[in-house]
């Protein structure tokens, strides 16, 4: 899908069937081939450096695909951060502005697929997204740990996403398993996300953070949160409820009262696979039918038996790398945007 069909579709509002790559369509039609639907913490990084782990096409295309997200964080890092998105299209009276917000974040002039000339990209109703593929993050651990952290596989279609937004929308970040490590030496994965998200105009006018972890609220508000953050900040410090309709169950207490013209995104890190893997499935299954209108995107460290990361997880593993991406993609087909969380 080229640039000017997606831009499209964004601005008539039409949910975009899920297309995965061709290399993420392979391995999701090939998970007992690869190994991948056994509990044995099978090794994944060959697809990435074993020619013959896979087909020639299918190898070939991820070689190029390396190559094609490096220029793509390339790109990300020396784009030139633009004031808030919102601010603008609230004054917006009558929608050409808009047009001309988004068009300026467009990172290339063929769109993300001119970044991407392996093609290896999947589109959801977010605009292009990363494929989904082991090793379930940066596939750079399979040679160095240190990108163990890293945020650099993921994709975002800042363009069409603005394309999405309403003069009425409010922009919604929902992190479980909240960190607030803004200033320390190691920045954390969230932060990342957050500045990136600046970066492009996405400015949230809500942030809730929910940490079963006690913290003093003095340490947060008079030294851990910038500034900036006070207005929109909402320090939560209970643990969340995977019960459906529990007041603790930010799901049905923040998510629910949102409405499908907002922004939202959702972070589920909280390694505590009994309460994450329900709360995943209580989107997946989405009985009201509201959370595929509402999320935008949603991350998630889905903690199963994978070799690269067994001594990182131990465990806190249950399932399979065939169940786990079976899960993203059923929950992209369903119309949220997916991506694994380091």
């Amino acid at each position: 899908m080229d640039a000017d069909a997606s831009g499209a579709k964004a601005n008539a509002g039409v949910e975009a069937d899920y297309q995965p790559g061709s290399a993420e369509q392979y391995i999701m039609n090939n998970l007992d081939r690869l190994g991948f639907n056994k509990a044995n913490n099978p090794a994944t990084c060959h697809i990435w450096n074993d020619n013959g782990a896979t087909t020639p096409e299918v190898y070939n295309s991820l070689v190029t695909y390396k190559k094609d997200i490096d220029r793509y964080n390339e790109i990300i890092e020396k784009f030139n951060p633009v004031p808030s998105t919102m601010d603008m299209i609230r004054q917006d009276q009558g929608g050409v502005l808009q047009s001309i917000i988004c068009d300026s974040l467009r990172l290339h002039p063929d769109g993300m697929q001119g970044i991407f000339p392996s093609k290896q990209l999947s589109f959801t109703s977010s605009g292009y997204v990363e494929p989904l593929l082991p090793p379930m993050r940066s596939h750079k651990i399979c040679d160095n740990r240190r990108h163990l952290m890293s945020l650099d596989y993921l994709v975002h279609d800042f363009e069409f996403m603005c394309r999405k937004l309403k003069p009425t929308s409010r922009l919604v970040l929902l992190d479980m398993g909240a960190s607030l490590d803004f200033h320390g030496t190691a920045v954390t994965p969230i932060v990342t996300l957050l500045k990136q998200y600046e970066k492009f105009g996405f400015v949230f006018d809500h942030i809730y953070g929910f940490e079963i972890t006690k913290k003093d609220p003095n340490v947060i508000y008079k030294t851990s949160l910038p500034e900036e953050y006070i207005p929109s900040y909402h320090w939560i410090n209970v643990g969340v409820s995977s019960k459906e309709g529990d007041k603790l169950n930010p799901l049905h207490s923040i998510i629910k009262k949102l409405n499908k013209d907002d922004f939202v995104v959702v972070k589920l890190d909280i390694d505590t696979s009994s309460i994450e893997v329900p709360l995943t499935r209580e989107l997946l299954g989405d009985k009201d039918g509201v959370y595929s209108k509402i999320i935008d995107q949603f991350y998630f460290e889905h903690h199963v038996h994978l070799g690269e990361l067994a001594g990182n997880w131990k465990s806190s593993m249950n399932g399979t790398v065939g169940e786990s991406l079976e899960l993203f993609s059923n929950l992209r087909k369903k119309g949220i945007p997916a991506h694994f969380w380091p």
